[in-house]
């Protein structure tokens, strides 16, 4: 499991202040509001930086960083990612991943025979679909839903999937 969860992108910068716009991640973009610091990741270090303000502009998130006062200080990092540690990340709900636990995690059908791996998460409007690779190397899209998806055991990288009549 990853130590730090992704919560948005840099996306420009906002006036001559040194604000960012940012684009959430994140399934709920008013947790910015609570957020005390995020953790920028230039590429070359992780920095940690505190949040002094939080404004919400369209669908993007306008951040303004304690100690950056300038645009020059912040627009090195455009299209940079924002992310928090575990212990400031959101609490789940009952049958709630995180999508990096989940990118990499083995399906196995009901009779425990291993189908492939889940490679990605495509978040849609009704409910998230998993993008799952086949053992042959094709692609099986399966809705995240409570009858196809029987058991995420994200300790040990494993789920249990009923394959709906028509998506194989």
């Amino acid at each position: 499991m990853e130590d730090l969860l992704q919560v948005g992108i840099i996306t420009k910068t906002h006036g001559l202040r040194g604000e960012v716009k940012v684009f959430p991640t994140t399934d709920d973009v008013r947790r910015f509001k609570k957020l005390k610091e995020v953790i920028l990741d230039t590429g070359k270090e992780k920095l940690t930086l505190e949040i002094e303000g939080v404004r919400f502009f369209k669908n993007l998130v306008i951040l303004k960083f304690k100690g950056i006062d300038n645009i020059n200080d912040i627009e090195r990092n455009i299209g940079k990612s924002l992310y928090v540690t575990r212990e400031n990340a959101v609490k789940l709900k009952k049958d709630e991943y995180f999508i990096a636990d989940l990118i990499g995690i083995d399906v196995f059908d009901e009779e425990d025979k291993k189908l492939g791996v889940l490679k990605d998460v495509i978040e849609t409007g009704a409910n998230d679909v998993y993008s799952i690779e086949l053992e042959n190397s094709q692609e099986l899209l399966l809705p995240a839903i409570k009858q196809c998806i029987l058991d995420v055991d994200i300790e040990n990288k494993r789920m249990k999937v009923h394959i709906l009549d028509g998506l194989l």
